[in-house]
């Protein structure tokens, strides 16, 4: 074997420690930002949170004579003159493999009390059948019968609509308890059928309005006539056959739209009337307001605390020492800089994006959404000089406080179609002119969606009747034949 050398050459792409950290920094939303700050804190003795009241009194210390000869505590002029990060680091390394000693920013000791996420903590909503359980408890019941119960309500859905009938529940039961007959799993669940919501744990829609009905007060006005209609002819209701619907209930117009009318009033999904408290609460990361004329951006001063080094331990570090002490403390606060740099090019990258989205969407500021415009994350990274990728990271899961709601930054970005003048018009802003003719439309007689791509294009805007249906069903408004009412 005759051995040889090569010398080769080529590129390749790799990023440093330091655009990792940003990167990583850059496409956290509020809540992981704040987590990831707190560890850097928890792990970094020379990170601390810059206090306003301490800050304003170095400010006014600094105007006044210094006469002591304690020697102060800043930083060491020399250590480190660079202002922007420095990128002689290896390439595609961690923190670890860099900075021996230095703790990296993963989650820390969760059983230690202090580091403990107090919103994790929070109770979780009762759930249908944790209300129903505790309804059950309060009722008094046999053994046998609280174990009929508790199969029943397990066979709740979230609707609240058994999903087995009486039969199956019995034979699901017969191996738990002996001699138990279909009629003992009846009598329970007639008990359970009258625990709040009305209408729980009925088979079908119309045993569902039929409970209700029967457990409105007697005097009800129309409720015999509505028990009749969803016990025997809630077919004929379904198919709106008003003709054989008056002859079977023996009522004239005015009547039978006062029966419709109660009926209507029911829930047909009694069970989505309970469902968890948990909701998720969301923190803008900029404000939008007006200021005179023109629209003004701002961060969130809350979004964040303002961070610095510490001085007094940054001036502890010697040059000449190099004990082990004195360079986890020169990694430490070599550190801290680079988050903080990281920290500042997040937040100057999200106003830079934000201020650029404004300016393009100021019409739907002052107008709403029938005014939003087309626009593609190509137009905001061409005029913010940034890559596309970039700017996908700004604007994914963060939000815009703005005088018409909170909205996330991809909300205004969407495709557009052409319009007769020449001009453009946005998906968005399509939903919302559709959204304000079905709310006008009468009720009687509903707007087919080629008669809405037909006043669509009356303003000017040319969409397909296929491009309608599919807007329509994207925002669950139903079709014509679905939304027109009987009187």
């Amino acid at each position: 074997m005759k051995q040889s050398l090569q010398l080769r050459l080529g590129q390749q792409l790799a990023m440093t420690p330091q655009l990792q950290q940003a990167i990583k920094l850059l496409q956290m939303s509020t809540l992981e930002l704040q987590q990831e700050i707190q560890q850097a804190l928890d792990s970094n003795m020379m990170l601390e949170v810059t206090d306003e009241e301490e800050h304003v009194r170095d400010a006014a210390a600094d105007e006044t004579p210094v006469t002591q000869t304690e020697p102060s505590y800043g930083e060491l002029p020399d250590l480190d003159t660079q202002t922007t990060i420095p990128d002689e680091l290896p390439v595609d390394s961690s923190w670890e493999d860099v900075f021996d000693g230095v703790h990296s920013y993963a989650p820390s000791n969760a059983a230690e009390p202090e580091n403990e996420d107090f919103l994790g903590q929070r109770g979780k909503g009762q759930s249908l059948q944790e209300y129903l359980r505790w309804q059950m408890e309060l009722t008094p019941f046999t053994e046998r019968d609280h174990a009929i119960a508790t199969a029943i309500i397990d066979a709740v859905d979230d609707d609240g609509y058994l999903d087995a009938n009486a039969e199956e529940i019995a034979q699901g039961l017969s191996s738990q308890l002996e001699n138990l007959e279909q009629d003992e799993v009846q009598a329970v669940l007639h008990r359970i059928q009258n625990f709040d919501p009305p209408g729980i744990a009925a088979e079908n829609p119309a045993d569902c309005l039929r409970i209700q009905l029967q457990q409105m007060p007697e005097n009800t006005p129309y409720r015999t006539q509505a028990l009749e209609l969803v016990c025997r002819h809630v077919d004929l209701l379904a198919k709106k056959d008003l003709v054989r619907l008056k002859k079977a209930l023996e009522l004239d117009d005015d009547e039978l739209a006062e029966v419709i009318r109660l009926v209507r009033s029911l829930d047909p999904k009694p069970g989505r009337s309970v469902e968890p408290d948990d909701y998720q609460y969301i923190i803008p990361d900029v404000f939008v307001y007006r200021q005179g004329a023109e629209w003004a951006v701002a961060l969130n001063p809350e979004i964040a605390p303002k961070l610095r080094v510490n001085p007094y331990y940054s001036g502890l570090i010697r040059r000449a020492d190099s004990s082990s002490d004195n360079v986890t403390m020169r990694n430490h606060l070599q550190e801290a800089r680079w988050f903080i740099k990281s920290l500042q090019s997040r937040n100057e990258t999200l106003l830079k994006v934000a201020r650029a989205i404004v300016d393009r969407q100021r019409e739907f500021l002052d107008v709403g959404e029938t005014a939003m415009k087309p626009l593609v994350l190509r137009d905001i990274a061409e005029e913010v000089s940034m890559h596309e990728s970039t700017i996908s990271r700004v604007t994914t899961q963060k939000y815009m406080h703005t005088p018409n709601g909170i909205y996330e930054f991809k909300y205004f970005f969407s495709s557009h179609v052409s319009t007769d003048s020449g001009g453009e018009c946005s998906a968005t802003a399509i939903k919302a002119f559709l959204r304000e003719i079905v709310s006008k439309e009468e009720a009687t007689r509903p707007l087919s969606d080629h008669a809405i791509a037909g006043m669509l294009k009356d303003k000017g805007i040319n969409v397909a009747r296929r491009t309608i249906a599919k807007y329509r069903e994207a925002m669950g408004i139903p079709p014509s034949n679905e939304r027109k009412q009987l009187f």
